[in-house]
């Protein structure tokens, strides 16, 4: 039951972070709205490298970041952020339809060099906060991060603002 309630939400927001990521042209992909932030294209393709974290989270107790390494891409062109996206989250999809309801409550932890730097804490927790609220999250960022530049977003959660400026005319 459980389960079947985080395939369909991922499978709804898969969606919709791929409508985000396929709005981002190229000219915004360099912009960052202060130098100690992620540009666009650094933030877009996180996003498409969270969905890379769902086989260690959904499948074992243990995230060892001895064995993980991040790779932000090729972020020159947005079309290269929307194919690492679509890879990485039919693994994810994998990983979920796979993964053991009975587990869900399973000490979870992260480590490095034989220390936990993150938990332990329910599996079913981290799925909620480190995978899909952390998801969540950096979508709002980058939907900031679009508007300040003068890029159109996709509506997520109903009309966006244009969408809604056309209501009633």
């Amino acid at each position: 039951m459980i389960k079947q309630a985080f395939l369909s939400e991922f499978q709804h927001e898969a969606e919709s972070t791929r409508k985000l990521l396929s709005m981002i042209p190229d000219s915004a992909l360099e912009y960052r709205p202060q130098p100690h932030l992620w540009s666009v294209g650094e933030l877009a393709s996180h996003i498409a490298e969270v969905y890379n974290w769902y086989e260690d989270t959904f499948n074992s107790d243990v995230f060892n970041m001895d064995h993980y390494k991040y790779d932000k891409g090729d972020i020159s062109k947005a079309s290269n952020i929307v194919e690492k996206f679509e890879a990485n989250q039919k693994m994810a999809l994998n990983a979920i339809e796979k993964s053991d309801e009975a587990q869900y409550m399973n000490p979870w932890s992260m480590s490095a060099g034989g220390n936990i730097f993150f938990g332990p804490m329910p599996k079913i927790q981290v799925i909620r906060g480190f995978l899909y609220n952390h998801l969540y999250h950096h979508r709002g960022e980058l939907i900031s991060h679009l508007r300040a530049t003068g890029n159109k977003v996709p509506s997520l959660y109903g009309p966006n603002y244009e969408e809604s400026q056309q209501i009633g005319q």
